[in-house]
């Protein structure tokens, strides 16, 4: 399972060292030179980096503390806590990514925009899983290959903005930055950046793993329980009744494994593999969790087993992308239409330098117009350098839009078609589309318009949640999850039929 795996870290200081007297207290204890050792180390397969070493480098989206010696405080804090995940795991995942590059697995990433404090609680987390077990099984019986579920859960809370501050009624205020930062009320003390949020963002991500792994381990995982993990609220919808069809095929499935002698006690029948990821933005945070692995001497982040740098802050030359071509986690890089493709060939160098596959994820994000022009130049450029990536659609950042409320949401028909552009771009140029990076929830809200139960402009007020931006909910999101499965079984079907590019498909596979 995707939890497991060892980290060998320096002990925490013995309280009894703590309670020496103030003259004895500043003696440097083995500890403490144990951390000192680890933050002066040198991976020898990057020279002249270190966890510290993006403080050299110009850093976007930071937020600007008022108190400069209380957030010291709180990192040397966060140092001493446990990692969240470990090296272990995150090798697997890479491992996994390595079969999305070459068409043999298929990401499927997933969860809130951003995490909040007030909506942390385990039926929240409970909904968004049984979601993601959903789409995953669509997935898996589509594509007929293993599906990699990676949660943007537990973490995913800063947030990078497009403006440092925020106009309501002629007041400016600095911009919200996700709650590990500063609170969404607006008003001037909520908004001041406050380093204890770093804490309780940590604390509510190991109380999000605890339940996760249990989730993941403990049975309720289990394919015997296919059918029961429908969300009441869409049960009586259509893609309610699409996945208890479904969900019946499976039953029939696990009775023929079942009499083959494949019981439901075993592993791979009641557990699964689940994953963490978020956006790495807040580097001091993610510096203060990062370990030193004593089994292969490499660094890994160990606030996710996945990270990705954003559109803002992937400068070559920048402090984001300096800190993660360090560390040994698998990494997404989020593109835009900005992206120029001599641009993406170099950064695929800097943060994969030894092309291991599995290492990189390209995640896309430009609308579906944009896709189709721009996306086939960067899979050539890549292509041409002979790099090893995992292609992902992110079909929902490109498609944000005002609502004539003001609210900001996004048409489920844009993603859909953002969606479809990335398949028909990778059919045409012959390389694999490797997996989606969706924002959503196993809530019932009412953020992202249209869907098969139809959600309107005017409908937006009266279940939108979010803290940033549009979220799909349950119904959408597995709708959304059987349009990529029919894509999937279509290829999956052009290959095994002996289908030549450009050969018509006469099946009755619905198209997205």
């Amino acid at each position: 399972m995707a939890f497991t795996g060892t980290a060998h870290l320096a002990a925490p200081t013995p309280p009894s060292l703590r309670r020496l007297s103030p003259k004895l207290r500043h003696l440097p204890t083995i500890h403490s030179l144990k951390l000192r050792l680890v933050s002066a180390s040198v991976d020898v397969r990057f020279p002249n980096w270190s966890p510290g070493s993006w403080k050299t480098k110009k850093a976007q989206q930071l937020p600007e503390y008022p108190d400069p010696v209380e957030l010291e405080s709180v990192l040397k804090t966060l140092e001493s806590f446990p990692p969240l995940v470990f090296a272990g795991e995150a090798r697997n995942l890479e491992e996994r990514l390595a079969d999305a590059a070459v068409g043999k697995a298929f990401l499927l990433q997933g969860g809130d925009c951003a995490e909040s404090f007030k909506e942390f609680n385990g039926t929240n987390i409970r909904d968004t899983f049984r979601v993601l077990l959903q789409m995953g099984v669509v997935l898996t019986f589509g594509g007929q290959m293993p599906v990699i579920m990676v949660g943007r859960m537990a973490g995913q809370f800063a947030k990078p903005r497009s403006d440092p501050f925020e106009v309501k009624d002629g007041v400016k205020l600095p911009s919200y930055r996700g709650d590990n930062i500063n609170g969404d009320a607006f008003d001037e003390k909520s908004r001041i950046p406050d380093p204890q949020r770093l804490i309780r963002a940590y604390l509510q991500s190991v109380g999000t793993l605890n339940l996760l792994r249990a989730f993941a381990t403990g049975g309720y995982a289990a394919m015997q329980r296919v059918s029961q993990w429908n969300l009441d609220f869409v049960q009586n919808r259509e893609q309610g009744d699409r996945y208890m069809e479904l969900a019946q095929r499976v039953d029939d499935a696990l009775g023929f494994m079942a009499a083959a002698g494949l019981t439901a006690d075993h592993p791979v029948m009641n557990t699964i593999e689940f994953w963490t990821s978020h956006e790495c933005l807040h580097l001091p945070y993610e510096q203060a969790l990062t370990r030193q692995d004593s089994t292969t001497g490499l660094f890994y982040d160990c606030s996710a087993h996945m990270l990705w740098v954003g559109e803002r802050t992937r400068q070559l030359d920048g402090a984001h992308v300096e800190f993660l071509r360090g560390i040994s986690n698998p990494l997404g890089i989020k593109v835009s239409d900005k992206m120029d493709p001599k641009e993406l060939v170099k950064l695929c160098d800097i943060l994969n330098p030894h092309n291991k596959p599995g290492r990189l994820a390209i995640i896309t994000r430009m609308g579906a117009d944009n896709m189709r022009v721009k996306l086939p130049l960067l899979i050539r450029a890549v292509r041409q350098a002979g790099l090893i990536v995992t292609w992902v659609s992110d079909p929902m950042h490109g498609n944000t839009i005002k609502a004539p409320c003001g609210l900001k949401t996004r048409s489920f028909d844009s993603i859909r078609s953002e969606l479809r552009a990335f398949f028909d771009v990778h059919d045409q140029e012959g390389s694999h589309p490797g997996g989606v990076h969706l924002e959503m929830t196993g809530q019932n809200v009412t953020e992202c318009i249209g869907g098969s139960k139809t959600v309107t402009f005017d409908d937006l007020n009266s279940r939108y949640h979010t803290h940033c931006d549009p979220r799909l909910n349950a119904s959408q999101s597995l709708e959304l999850a059987f349009a990529i499965a029919e894509r999937l079984r279509r290829k999956r079907m052009r290959s095994a039929s002996g289908f030549h590019k450009g050969q018509k498909d006469v099946s009755t596979i619905k198209e997205f």
